[in-house]
C-alpha cells in the first residue's frame, strides 16, 4: 500500500510541481467548484496509478492542482464511495496521497440528507462530529505505521478551530452556516423512514454516503479536518415524496454559489493558520 501511495504521488508531481498544504474533495454534484480555481492543472483519475475511478454521476474524477484566493489548494473534483464496489482502504486512498503530497489540512465536502426536520434543501451545514453506521473502518487490517497510529484518536475528528473560522467567515459574508453531526451509512438505497428516525434518536442532523471514511484516515495521517454538508433534500419520512439521485444533484449545483463565495474565504484564513 505505501508503495502504492508513493507511485500515485511521484505520478501527480511528474505532472504537476505544484504544491499544496490544503486539500478539498468536492461531493455530489459539487465539482464546479473546481472552474473557480486559478492556473489549475487537471489531472483525470485514470491517469494515475492504482488511483480508485469514480462511477457515480456528479463525480468528474479529476485531481486538480490550482490557486484559490491566492493560495495552492489541491482538490479531488468527485471522490470515490464504499457502494461502488471498492473496499474502505481503497475508498480512502486519495486521502492518503494527499496526505504524502503534504496536505495538513483537508475540507471535505458533501451533500447529504437532512434528518433535523429544522433544515431544508440548500442548507449549508458544518460538521461538529460524525457517527460511523457504514459496517466497517478504513483502518482496519494491518496498520501501516508510516502513515499514523494503530489506534488515533477522534475525540476531535472535526478541528475546532478550523471550525470557528468557518463560522467566522459566514458570520462575515452573511451566509447561514447550520451546525450538527453527520452520520454515514454504506447505500446506495436511501434510507428508510424508520431508518431515519433511528438516526435523528442517535443524535444525527444530516446523513449521506460518504465523508466519514475520510475523515478518519485524516485523522489517523495527523491532517486537521474541516467537514461541510451541503443539504439537498429533506431524509425519508419527512418529506412525503419520494427521493432521487437527480433532484439531488440540482439542489447540490445550487449550492456551489454559497461555496463559491464561502470557501476562499474560509482558504485564507487557514493559510494564515499556518504562519
Amino acid at each position: 500500500m505505501d508503495k502504492k501511495i508513493q507511485e500515485t504521488v511521484n505520478a501527480i508531481t511528474a505532472r504537476c510541481s505544484k504544491r499544496a498544504e490544503i486539500g478539498l474533495i468536492l461531493g455530489s454534484g459539487l465539482g464546479m467548484f473546481a472552474a473557480s480555481l486559478e492556473s489549475p492543472a487537471v489531472i483525470p483519475f485514470a491517469d494515475l496509478p492504482h488511483f480508485p475511478k469514480s462511477t457515480t454521476a456528479g463525480h468528474p474524477g479529476n485531481f486538480v492542482l490550482g490557486e484559490l484566493a491566492g493560495v495552492p489548494l489541491a482538490v479531488l473534483q468527485g471522490r470515490i464511495h464504499f457502494y461502488e464496489g471498492y473496499t474502505l482502504a481503497d475508498v480512502v486512498y486519495p486521502v492518503r496521497v494527499l496526505g504524502r503530497l503534504g496536505v495538513k489540512q483537508l475540507i471535505l465536502t458533501n451533500a447529504a440528507g437532512a434528518v433535523n426536520e429544522g433544515y431544508r434543501p440548500g442548507d449549508l451545514m458544518l460538521i461538529t462530529d460524525h457517527i460511523n453506521l457504514m459496517g466497517g473502518n478504513p483502518l482496519m487490517g494491518r496498520n501501516i505505521e508510516e502513515l499514523g497510529p494503530r489506534f488515533p484518536d477522534m475525540s476531535e475528528a472535526y478541528n475546532a478551530e478550523m471550525r470557528e473560522t468557518a463560522l467566522e467567515v459566514a458570520a462575515q459574508e452573511r451566509i447561514e452556516l447550520r451546525q450538527g453531526v453527520y452520520i454515514g451509512l454504506s447505500g446506495p438505497s436511501y434510507e428508510t423512514p424508520a431508518e431515519i428516525r433511528m438516526c435523528r434518536a442517535l443524535g444525527a442532523d444530516a446523513v449521506g454516503m460518504s465523508t466519514v471514511p475520510e475523515a478518519i484516515a485524516a485523522n489517523h495521517m495527523g491532517m486537521q479536518v474541516l467537514g461541510i454538508s451541503c443539504i439537498t433534500n429533506m431524509a425519508a419520512g419527512i418529506a412525503q415524496r419520494k427521493l432521487s439521485h437527480q433532484e439531488a444533484l440540482e439542489m447540490a449545483a445550487a449550492a456551489n454559489a454559497k461555496l463559491v463565495k464561502f470557501l476562499p474565504g474560509v482558504v485564507r484564513r487557514l493559510d494564515r493558520m499556518k504562519e
